[in-house]
């Protein structure tokens, strides 16, 4: 297979929560030139009725080279998969077009699982940015289908490094360097003042709801969101929502947001990165199943509501206050232990992000710079 260095990189995104992971690390590509690149864009960012999130990407100055059109309407199990095939028949194209030396792709959805399949059936080396780490549905299974795909594993946690290293990944393919998306937290921190929405928000009292559906309960995310909005209407603060992914079960959200919202809410397909983190930073709280209340929050020192099973496992800061029901009476006692004055003081006092120091992205373009493609990377043995 000979050696080689890297000279040109594939990113894969499909959701705004992956990009958020591989954002920083292609600023720092871009700026220092050492690297062609190009970026593949797919699902999510390419959808209407979720924002057409692909217009942030290129608002934030970058160039979008493939477009994927995958997702058929219905968001049942049947067009998930449909939808996930589409894509890994586009993707081998691309791959046999550009001829990449690496793809980097992140998190623990379908279209990175089929990029996995795609790179590792080519014998191009993967990078697996957020790998070994616990989801609470058919997005931890995914996660680990992609650990063993990847060549190499970007792990975020002491927790994740050893569970790649129980599912038989040699060391030398584990890289502990914490989560990519913590980076731009730091460099949004030293402008916020600045912001336009920061004077508005510092003003105002509101909750930040995100609930996705939970796959195999599918069935129930009405009820589970209908749930969680009668929690909150319980209290006087504002909500800003913003809309779930196209899951399984997005529809049925959808559905009792219309149902069961009033005047007190700020409903949002889709918000961009910066407004995003405001919208984090200035919260009462963020309640839901989003990983961002696990994996960004802390760094803000924000409480977190964490209702049912989807982050199961992962690894929690103290902020977040988990509610393993969807039921109105437990998400109302969360919320209120959130707000008490001794959970602040703890927080503001002692709370530490589990995920890393906000470097993450620096220690991955290194890497990228020093690695040598050759056989033992791309022939992988399992250690048990």
């Amino acid at each position: 297979m000979g050696r080689r260095k890297i000279k040109k990189i594939l990113f894969l995104t499909g959701s705004r929560g992956e990009w958020g992971y591989i954002k920083p690390l292609l600023t720092l590509i871009k700026k220092n030139n050492d690297f062609e690149y190009a970026l593949c864009v797919t699902n999510m960012h390419l959808l209407p009725h979720y924002g057409e999130t692909y217009k942030e990407i290129l608002n934030d100055g970058f160039k979008i080279d493939f477009k994927i059109n995958m997702s058929i309407d219905g968001y049942n199990h049947f067009t998930h998969i449909k939808s996930l095939s589409i894509f890994l028949s586009s993707f081998s194209d691309i791959l046999e077009s550009y001829n990449p030396d690496c793809i980097i792709l992140s998190g623990d959805r379908g279209e990175q699982l089929m990029g996995s399949i795609a790179g590792s059936y080519t014998y191009i080396p993967t990078i697996h940015i957020q790998a070994g780490e616990k989801s609470g549905n058919i997005d931890g299974m995914a996660r680990h289908a992609i650990g063993k795909f990847s060549h190499l594993h970007i792990a975020s946690s002491s927790d994740a490094e050893k569970r790649l290293i129980k599912l038989g990944e040699e060391k030398f393919r584990i890289k502990r360097y914490g989560a990519p998306q913590l980076d731009d937290m730091i460099i949004h921190n030293k402008y916020l003042e600045d912001f336009k929405l920061t004077k508005n928000l510092r003003e105002k009292s509101y909750f930040l709801l995100v609930q996705h559906p939970i796959t195999e309960q599918s069935e129930m995310a009405y009820e589970q969101m209908k749930n969680t909005i009668l929690a909150l209407n319980s209290f006087d603060e504002e909500k800003v929502i913003i809309m779930p992914n196209n899951d399984t079960g997005t529809t049925l959200i959808h559905k009792a947001i219309h149902e069961y919202t009033d005047a007190n809410y700020k409903i949002f397909k889709n918000v961009n990165r910066e407004i995003y983190l405001t919208l984090l930073k200035y919260c009462k709280a963020i309640i839901g199943n989003s990983s961002s209340g696990l994996l960004e929050a802390p760094t803000y020192k924000k409480a977190c509501v964490n209702i049912g099973r989807r982050q199961a496992g992962r690894d929690k800061g103290i902020n977040v206050i988990d509610v393993n029901e969807f039921k109105k009476i437990d998400i109302e006692k969360a919320i209120k232990k959130s707000l008490s004055v001794k959970f602040q003081e703890i927080l503001n006092k002692s709370c530490i992000n589990p995920y890393g120091d906000g470097k993450t992205s620096k220690k991955i373009y290194d890497l990228l710079k020093d690695i040598e493609i050759n056989d033992t990377i791309l022939t992988k043995s399992i250690t048990y």
